[in-house]
């Protein structure tokens, strides 16, 4: 059975301006379980992450800082709301849920987090709504735990993946493949171990083309046993902060390409959904359910 973390806690709502973004991780689930494509059994929650977890990836006087909601105002500006404590607990439930959902993955193929990809989020740093790292988070508790031997993260949200890229910098048995948009946030990136910056406006045939070529590097390269996938519909030409203009057909192909993949290979994967920021709420939240539908057709 394909297992998909979930928690109220993930449409907390936000102080006056960042409410929108939230919805859809309210909406998301009831969508696939109105149309039939999960039961409420496919969905668990998760609890708060443990701390000896947390520090294998993130700094120390980093955690600290967050646990103790003593971060600076100018780095919660960096993040991009003010920290306070649910916010806080529904980061530590986001990772864990990517956690739980890697040992589904491991079992079953695949498995979600309905939120997660928070990719922005450094070591030492929280940036661009993202205050842990999740996958990163959970990439070293597999290798920590002998679960995994490499680790190929794929991550397609429209923004690079930099707090991934800074984590792993130094670890060859993760492999951080980030296609984004080269002209976007964040202005200062990082280096993964394969980079495929894209102009703005690239449309649907462009970008399909280059997610080939390059997923087929990507995986000669880091010949993972394990898959992380983060699949942000910022993409989608209707995105307010994404300037790339792919269709939600593309979309779902690049999903499509993404998974087939990781079946045909036979590897797990885990995936969180990351960014989306279109102006109506249903192309965000059915972009989403589409990389649902996807897995429970190939791996269902």
């Amino acid at each position: 059975m394909i297992k998909i973390a979930w928690h109220p806690l993930y449409a907390h709502p936000l102080p006056e301006g960042h409410r929108f973004p939230m919805l859809k991780y309210e909406l998301i689930p009831e969508q696939l379980l109105h149309e039939g494509t999960i039961a409420q059994q496919n969905l668990f929650s998760p609890e708060p992450v443990s701390e000896d977890i947390i520090l294998s990836t993130h700094e120390k006087a980093y955690w600290e800082q967050l646990r103790d909601l003593t971060l600076s105002a100018k780095d919660q500006r960096r993040i991009g709301f003010p920290l306070n404590a649910q916010l806080l607990e529904r980061e530590l439930r986001i990772t864990q849920g990517t956690i739980d959902a890697a040992h589904f993955a491991i079992s079953n193929g695949i498995a979600f987090n309905v939120a997660g990809g928070t990719h922005h989020a450094g070591s030492n740093w929280g940036e661009g709504f993202c205050l842990l790292n999740d996958q990163s988070i959970t990439a070293n508790y597999l290798l920590n735990r002998n679960l995994t031997k490499r680790i190929l993260i794929i991550d397609l949200d429209v923004h690079q993946g930099n707090g991934t890229a800074e984590i792993f910098q130094n670890e060859p048995k993760v492999f951080t493949f980030s296609m984004h948009g080269e002209k976007n946030f964040p202005f200062r990136k990082e280096i993964s171990s394969l980079d495929v910056p894209l102009d703005d406006d690239v449309q649907d045939e462009e970008y399909l083309s280059s997610l080939n070529i390059n997923l087929k590097k990507a995986f000669d390269r880091a010949k993972p046993d394990f898959v992380f996938y983060l699949s942000g519909v910022d993409v989608l030409s209707t995105d307010k902060l994404g300037k790339l203009a792919l269709s939600k057909a593309a979309c779902k192909e690049r999903d499509k390409i993404v998974l087939q993949a990781c079946k045909d290979k036979n590897l797990p994967v885990q995936v969180s959904m990351g960014g989306g920021y279109s102006i109506d709420i249903k192309d965000i939240v059915d972009a989403h359910c589409n990389t649902y539908r996807l897995a429970f057709d190939l791996f269902g």
